[in-house]
């Protein structure tokens, strides 16, 4: 039996159990899902930021573009989220000082469940055949919908403990998601981020759960799919890595960051959403760091900085965009099409694999 047949691959029907990160906000395009799917990995869209008519939108063009199974991430709604109007006013106030845009700070706790919703109900009536979930967990109600309409649920945990209520509530597959990921931590367990590395949490994760651990954090070759796997893995999951693909919705000054970019560039910052999430260190996040305490909660403070990012996004300024990456930069160092990038991954895991077996049978 090849290293490619796990419990991961079987259970979503692919051939390599390798998941592209659905990653929000226009990384994880249309063509970048189909083109993973299309090899036999996992393509993967990051739904969060999405309305539920944009989503249908995008499946039915990953639909257009692959007939092999894909994925959709949601994010579960955050509940009472509060901020002061001082709060909201002295961090208003603070970019204007540093002569950056404010966006629109409206929000509605009933409108983001209710565009939630929606998502669900698109989720099922378009026959997406998997549904992950970033935040928090679904109501038990949710899952049991997905499960009975024979969709796979996948949870995202950053320890034991939040895996162990996924478990509960019925999540077929586990990704846990180490400290050295790029972008938003899935921390949700009102408790602080511990930031337990993925080479400690595979293995702890892989002994307390009845279903199959998914790896991702740090990983950007064959080496580190092979170190998953032994380490109780049964796939992978990989974010930073696609960014820079030929498919990806990245901007161009954003690749060129990640492809140029080294392990210790990368910052755990609130500064952008309000979530810790890891990415590339830059002005904006310098100029916040000594407020951090001010930071209002998510989704607030992500509203506040849309402008900002979109902005900069338009202008390739990287020292205003949210260049979320992870620590394995210095393994991603060109931009190709994801098929070439999968081909040499896929390579490299059957390498290391052969090798670790040499190695155990001595």
């Amino acid at each position: 039996m090849g290293w490619n047949e796990t419990a991961v691959s079987r259970k979503l029907c692919i051939t390599y159990p390798v998941i592209q990160a659905p990653m929000a906000g226009g990384i994880t395009s249309p063509e970048l899902a189909a083109a993973v799917s299309g090899f036999g990995a996992m393509g993967s869209v990051g739904a969060g930021y999405l309305t539920a008519e944009q989503l249908k939108e995008q499946i039915v063009k990953i639909k257009g573009l692959t007939r092999k199974p894909f994925s959709v991430n949601l994010f579960v709604p955050e509940k009472e989220v509060y901020a002061s109007e001082a709060e909201i006013k002295r961090m208003t106030d603070r970019l204007k000082q540093w002569g950056l845009p404010a966006g629109d700070l409206s929000y509605s706790d009933e409108e983001n469940c209710h565009n939630y919703e929606q998502q669900l109900e698109v989720i099922l009536q378009q026959e997406v055949p998997v549904c992950s979930f970033t935040f928090g967990l679904p109501s038990k109600e949710a899952a049991a919908e997905l499960k009975k309409a024979g969709r796979t649920v996948i949870g995202t945990a950053t320890s034991v403990d939040e895996a162990l209520m996924f478990e509960e509530i019925g999540a077929d597959l586990i990704v846990m998601q180490g400290s050295e990921a790029g972008g938003h931590r899935g921390t949700f367990h009102h408790s602080p981020d511990a930031g337990v590395g993925t080479m400690a949490l595979i293995p702890q994760a892989a002994d307390a759960l009845r279903v199959p651990v998914i790896a991702a954090g740090g990983i950007a070759d064959g080496r580190g799919i092979a170190a998953a796997l032994m380490l109780g893995a049964e796939g992978v999951q990989l974010g930073s890595a696609f960014i820079p693909c030929t498919e990806s919705g990245a901007a161009e000054a954003y690749k060129d960051k990640i492809v140029s970019g080294t392990e210790d560039q990368t910052v755990l910052t609130k500064a952008f959403s309000g979530k810790y999430a890891r990415g590339i260190s830059n002005d904006f996040i310098r100029k916040m760091k000594p407020y951090e305490s001010d930071v209002l909660p998510y989704p607030l403070q992500n509203n506040l900085t849309k402008r900002l990012r979109s902005e900069a996004v338009e202008t390739g300024n990287t020292e205003n965009m949210s260049v979320w990456a992870g620590q394995g930069l210095r393994m991603i160092y060109e931009k190709v099409p994801a098929d070439v990038f999968l081909n040499q991954l896929i390579s490299q895991t059957d390498i290391r694999t052969k090798e670790a077996s040499r190695y155990g049978s001595r």
